[in-house]
């Protein structure tokens, strides 16, 4: 008993040591727990990083071929609405539903045939490769123009020396061209644009070797609709130039497009008076009883 006695005694003292014991394994397990979820949360950031970084660039390439992409300005031809370096924003994504360029736009298009040969290439470093990859710079390897659409498919466009370029009979008022330009005095012109195709020029007029300077070879001057990659709709960089590019108001003065619109709006009249008159006599008969 004596021996029972001291051993109920002495019990509750070694469980408060061991009490102590746990606890203090247990703090410290907590605290390795801690510590070891926080390796683990930096592990697991470090291993999504690349997955991160491989969904944004994912992402930037199917921006860059589906949406929008950016292009350097290389040469003077359009200004002054676009200087030498600017870095403008091209609308990809238009055309995939079938819309086609339109008059005053100012679009970015693939060389229709050899219009940059001899031109000058910069060599691009690895860096530029892989920027301009991801969209977030111009390939310099790409020949690719920016201008002015002035007609489009059916259109008659004309200049004549000391005079304004006009479409369809009307006359163009340009406040975009290079002061000091005159708007086709360096090479006058008059041409049918086929459809399908459209007629360029560049705002620095007399510095542009745009669709009148190519009447000559196999492209007549003009652009295959196919040839366009998309619409110049803003200037991003730099920043103290930074604006949009719209459609100026000259462009949207009434019957510029009447000659455009005659022959579709006379063959659809055309063919809706017989479905009206048969309509009618069907009609009359129904209300004799015939």
């Amino acid at each position: 008993m004596a021996v029972g006695a001291q051993t109920g005694r002495e019990e509750p003292d070694e469980r408060r040591e061991g009490a102590v014991d746990v606890d203090g394994g247990t703090d410290r397990a907590d605290e390795g727990d801690e510590s070891e979820g926080a390796v683990r949360r930096q592990r697991s950031f470090w291993k999504e990083l690349p997955l991160l970084i491989g969904i944004a660039l994912l992402l930037a390439l199917l921006i860059k071929t589906f949406l929008v992409q950016a292009f350097s300005i290389p040469s003077d031809s359009m200004q002054n609405t676009l200087q030498r370096g600017d870095r403008v924003l091209v609308d990809k994504l238009t055309p995939w539903f079938g819309s086609e360029p339109e008059r005053g736009e100012v679009v970015v298009f693939h060389d229709p045939n050899k219009w940059l040969a001899g031109e000058p290439v910069a060599k691009p470093n690895a860096i530029q490769n892989f920027l301009s990859f991801i969209g977030l710079m111009p390939s310099a390897e790409d020949k690719d123009l920016i201008k002015r659409v002035i007609g489009v498919g059916g259109d008659t466009v004309s200049c004549e020396k000391g005079g304004p370029v006009k479409v369809n009979g009307k006359a163009l008022d340009e406040p975009y061209i290079y002061p000091g330009n005159t708007p086709c005095d360096d090479m006058p012109f008059n041409v049918k644009v086929p459809e399908g195709k459209i007629w360029v020029m560049g705002d620095h007029r007399q510095n542009s070797y745009d669709s009148r300077y190519h009447m000559d070879d196999e492209t007549k001057g003009f652009v295959p609709n196919s040839k366009v990659v998309g619409r110049a709709v803003v200037i991003a960089w730099p920043v103290t130039r930074w604006s949009t590019l719209p459609i100026p108001d000259t462009f949207d003065q009434p019957g510029l497009a009447a000659a455009l619109g005659a022959a579709p709006v006379g063959l659809g009249v055309a063919g809706a008076v017989p479905l009206v008159l048969w309509r009618r006599r069907r009609l009359t008969r129904v209300g004799t009883g015939g």
